[in-house]
């Protein structure tokens, strides 16, 4: 067994603890932290549970259901904190997992994978196409913030059309990035699915794996709950803020398990699949997720459209800029996962300093 399901094993312990602190009213803060730790593991066998699944559904199904299963811890938390009407808490998340995917993740991969490899190499047409789509996704949330800040006395309704607009259009282009990625063009994607199959000797039992994603699903939802009721509370006795809580903690809770993947492929020169797990859940979290909450914001009566802080959609800019400069030649070195890891370090420090302001995105 690796360590890192020995980690994850021992993780699953925060689960009873953290169900105890609830119910034994230890402390909001006691139950925030036990409540980040529980969900660990339990993204972590979310994804074990979809791979396994997908080697007996075949490469097209087994594609659409990771698609859709990759971000489900964070799409989860964030229909949570969008139910107790936390809005700003799940944009913040938004752009964080964009920012923690693009530069901490792919930072990471770069700096431990080129420490014991002089060059690494993928796909660079996957790395042109990934960063063609979240040029979109920047213009996407980009224009109902600059609709909003150019136009005087828009109403709120306004903005609100035009988002479900614009996320209807995202979710379309989704469709058709799965579409390209798993049918018309799956030979370009072809060297991530092998090395994500070689490993199953034995066909997985598809009931039993069905029913760990259920459970995991089950527990993970759970657990949110308990996050995020604690989590305003907790957070202003740490000292942060919604915005810092929502961009740098709550996208490293919920993508743990898929940072953790995507490193450890790294390290065994399987670049192509370590950059596609990065920039695949970025992919997913702007043209997926963000849309999914905007229109189940319109379901839950909670008012949640693509108008975004402006301080946030300069930080979501910038990390697509350096990620797409980086990784447009198919190459990449320790150096240039250094510099991906520097840029969220000093956005980090940023979000950490920057003060909170009444209605804030």
């Amino acid at each position: 067994m690796s360590g890192k399901n020995i980690v994850f094993l021992v993780l699953l312990l925060f689960i009873p603890v953290s169900l105890a602190a609830q119910f034994l009213k230890w402390g909001e803060l006691i139950v925030f932290i036990t409540a980040a730790l529980a969900i660990l593991p339990l993204a972590a066998w979310m994804g074990t549970a979809t791979e396994e699944i997908a080697v007996v559904v075949g490469p097209t199904l087994g594609g659409l259901l990771n698609a859709t299963f990759g971000n489900a811890t964070e799409l989860i938390i964030a229909i949570i904190a969008l139910k107790a009407g936390l809005v700003n808490v799940v944009k913040a998340s938004i752009t964080g997992s964009i920012i923690s995917n693009l530069l901490l993740v792919m930072g990471l991969s770069m700096l431990l994978g080129g420490l014991r490899y002089k060059e690494q190499t993928f796909q660079p047409i996957v790395a042109r196409v990934n960063a063609s789509s979240m040029n979109l996704a920047v213009i996407a949330i980009l224009l109902p913030t600059a609709m909003n800040v150019t136009s005087v006395g828009i109403n709120q309704q306004t903005v609100e059309n035009f988002s479900l607009a614009v996320a209807i259009v995202l979710i379309v282009v989704y469709a058709l990035t799965l579409l390209f990625s798993m049918k018309t063009h799956a030979y370009l994607y072809e060297v991530g699915l092998v090395e994500s199959e070689e490993t199953p000797h034995t066909k997985p039992n598809v009931w039993l794996w069905g029913g760990v994603l259920l459970v995991c699903t089950l527990l993970v939802a759970l657990e949110s709950e308990m996050l995020v009721d604690s989590l305003e509370v907790a957070t202003s006795q740490l000292g942060l803020t919604a915005l810092f809580t929502g961009v740098i903690l709550v996208p490293i809770v919920g993508n743990a398990a898929e940072h953790a993947t995507a490193v450890t492929v790294a390290m065994k020169d399987k670049m192509d699949l370590s950059v596609s797990v990065a920039v695949g859940s970025s992919m997913q979290i702007a043209l997926f997720v963000a849309p999914v909450l905007v229109i189940a914001g319109r379901v839950f009566g909670q008012p949640m459209d693509l108008n975004f802080n402006p301080f946030e959609l300069v930080a979501v800019a910038v990390s697509v800029l350096i990620a797409n400069s980086i990784s447009s030649d198919g190459k990449s070195n320790w150096l240039e996962g250094t510099l991906l890891l520097a840029a969220y370090t000093v956005l980090g420090f940023a979000f950490y300093f920057h003060p909170v302001i009444d209605g804030m995105g």
